[in-house]
């Protein structure tokens, strides 16, 4: 067979960075079976507290005559099932005082096609021909990004500024001296906390970029896939804020509910319409399990409560051993550094003249069933003089501390061993 793939076809079907990342995963995963240290993916951690949330759930839509033959035999609007978008609504009212109603949410298959609506609805080829962009005002940046335009050159990326301290840490800033907002700029998008760091950006970068955007009159995008209000996994003082220049997104996935793919855009009406009319047109339907599990949780409260009380605390509790096992793993035999651990489901590791590339690094790892993620996966948007000269995306990688405690200690001592033995080989 030898039939022609069109533009966007090609892009979209002629593989990714992170899809034969995922590929390469799966096959040592296979091969290599429990054995396999698997650091490298964004899977939750099954919390038995949150487990036991769903499970008594799924015995409620049983009891309730009708409810499962209604959840999974009925279509829901495309822009969600309006009870469920009602109690998000309330609570965000309650909790935040956002004047907001159902007008202002759609929901998504996942977050992530959340994010390709919203990228191919701003940016691109615009009707008079001019071509638009989205700034990543700091990267590295979430690398399930990185191939959701259906044109070249849809983002523009910005280097931080880099603050090192006298522990083994550092941190990223957004670096507001180097960032500019041009007239092909679409929008303005940060994850918070960000995938991979773990960097909360501070109130204040948060209120400065909201302010670039309004005086553009573009929207600021912020994904919110692990923050408040759930699944609420910030280990630092954060405010969540929203006007009606923010487009906000959410999932459930991160508060222990990622197989029912249920993402949420909290917007301006005219987008939330338009997501829903993309819904529509690419899915007919978005899937209703989610949103019927999380409805009453939502209307109670509960699922607020099972964010700061059990899923936070869990999550901070295994950053911080993870944090310790490196410090204890790596010593003093080389240089690195841990960036601050302020939210979200991974370490992001720094090894400065790093003799290797962290591609090379992936590879010697993978050889001893220990799986992480390279760095150079989440650098992408810069211009091509930055690419290729900054060290900076060839010393980093991103390991997950949400396995088991043996699993991560082991997998951490093996990569002490081989970033020890790539200093030695020099």
């Amino acid at each position: 067979m030898d039939w022609e793939f069109s533009k966007m076809g090609r892009m979209l079907a002629g593989g990714s960075g992170i899809g034969e990342l995922m590929k390469d995963l799966g096959a040592a995963l296979a091969e290599g079976g429990e054995a396999v240290s698997m650091l490298g993916g964004g899977q939750p951690a099954h919390i038995p507290e949150v487990d036991a949330v769903w499970r008594r759930r799924i015995g409620e839509i049983l009891d309730q005559p009708g409810q499962l033959e209604r959840m999974l035999g009925n279509y829901d609007p495309p822009s969600g099932n309006p009870r469920f978008l009602e109690a998000l609504a309330g609570m965000l009212r309650r909790e935040f005082g956002w004047e907001v109603s159902p007008a202002n949410l759609a929901v998504t298959a996942g977050g992530q096609t959340a994010f390709f609506f919203l990228f191919n609805l701003l940016a691109g080829e615009m009707p008079d021909g001019r071509r638009k962009r989205i700034l990543l005002p700091l990267v590295p940046e979430y690398i399930g990004y990185a191939n959701q335009g259906t044109a070249d050159g849809l983002f523009h990326a910005v280097p931080p500024r880099i603050e090192r301290d006298d522990d083994h840490g550092f941190k990223y800033r957004v670096d507001f001296d180097q960032l500019e907002v041009g007239d092909d700029i679409a929008a303005i998008c940060v994850s918070r906390p960000t995938n991979p760091t773990g960097n909360v950006l501070t109130d204040g970068e948060v209120a400065r970029l909201s302010a670039l955007a309004a005086d553009r009159g573009i929207p600021l995008i912020i994904d919110n896939a692990y923050g408040q209000p759930f699944p609420g996994v910030i280990f630092t003082e954060a405010r969540l804020s929203w006007n009606e220049s923010t487009i906000l997104t959410m999932s459930l996935s991160k508060i222990g509910l990622p197989g029912t793919r249920t993402g949420i855009v909290v917007a301006p009406p005219p987008i939330a319409a338009a997501i829903s009319s993309m819904s529509s047109i690419v899915g007919l339907a978005n899937p209703n399990i989610g949103q019927v599990i999380a409805r009453p949780l939502l209307e109670s409260g509960e699922i607020l409560r099972l964010s700061r009380e059990v899923v936070m605390p869990f999550y901070r509790d295994k950053s911080q051993l993870a944090q310790a096992w490196v410090r204890e793993s790596f010593g003093d035999d080389f240089d690195y550094a841990i960036h601050r651990s302020e939210g979200a489901l991974f370490l992001w590791l720094w090894f400065p003249d790093l003799p290797i590339p962290t591609q090379e690094l992936y590879r010697r790892l993978k050889q001893r069933q220990v799986l992480i993620v390279p760095g150079e996966y989440f650098f992408y948007g810069l211009d091509e003089e930055t690419a290729g000269s900054w060290r900076h995306r060839r010393e980093c990688l991103r390991m997950t501390f949400t396995m088991d405690e043996e699993t991560v200690r082991t997998g951490i001592r093996v990569i002490g061993e081989e970033v020890r033995r790539a200093w030695k080989e020099g």
